[in-house]
């Protein structure tokens, strides 16, 4: 289900989206069931936070503007002090830490597609934010980063047979685990994502949608 060269994009919160909007110069096309912003290149919907709202955003998205491949933008946690704040990161692999495997207990993963030239890395999506340390530690062994998404919009596209690409930044680290800290550090470096993916990412996307 695609062919059309709209790319979609999936963002969890306005938060987040605010600066894509702007920088991509986007018009408001819906609120409901999604908030929905787009042109004659982009669709970008906010999905709200957690692995059913992504899915169904995403669905929603490509039943809807059947765009030719989808990307999952925005925050994400860091399980160790490896990455730093700001950072951002092309997925290579996205694990489910709360979706473990019944006969092999492992997380299940999911695969999306990657770009060469970027810096890679594994993400962790499960539905409760990454705060507790000991918590963070576990993720580490399979993840450098964590959200509450990526996994359901790979899922998603996968089933309709649509491309999926995630790139996350880097919002919080194992020392900074209280919301307000977290919603500064959004509104501190968004920008700097969103000037990423205009300049770096979308440029390919763009080639790769025809």
């Amino acid at each position: 289900m695609s062919g059309n060269p709209v790319i979609g994009l999936v963002m969890a919160t306005l938060l987040e989206a605010v600066p894509f909007i702007r920088d991509l110069s986007l018009r408001e096309w819906g609120a409901e069931p999604f908030s929905l912003y787009g042109d004659d290149r982009i669709a970008l919907i906010i999905s709200g936070i957690g692995k059913a709202n992504a899915a169904m955003a995403c669905a929603y998205l490509i039943q809807t503007r059947r765009p030719a491949l989808v990307c999952n933008l925005g925050a994400a946690g860091a399980a160790d002090r490896r990455c730093a704040l700001g950072e951002c990161y092309h997925i290579s692999k996205v694990i489910e830490p709360d979706r473990p495997g019944l006969k092999s207990g492992l997380p299940h993963e999911q695969l999306p597609d990657v770009l060469d030239g970027f810096a890679v890395a594994a993400l962790a999506t499960q539905d409760r934010p990454l705060r507790d340390l000991d918590e963070r530690g576990k993720v580490a062994i399979h993840a450098q980063l964590a959200d509450m998404e990526g996994a359901a919009v790979v899922q998603t596209c996968r089933r309709f047979h649509v491309k999926c690409f995630l790139f996350k930044f880097v919002s919080d680290t194992p020392d900074h685990r209280q919301s307000d800290e977290i919603v500064k550090n959004i509104e501190l470096y968004r920008d700097a994502h969103s000037r990423f993916f205009k300049d770096s990412v979308l440029p390919r996307l763009l080639s790769l949608a025809g």
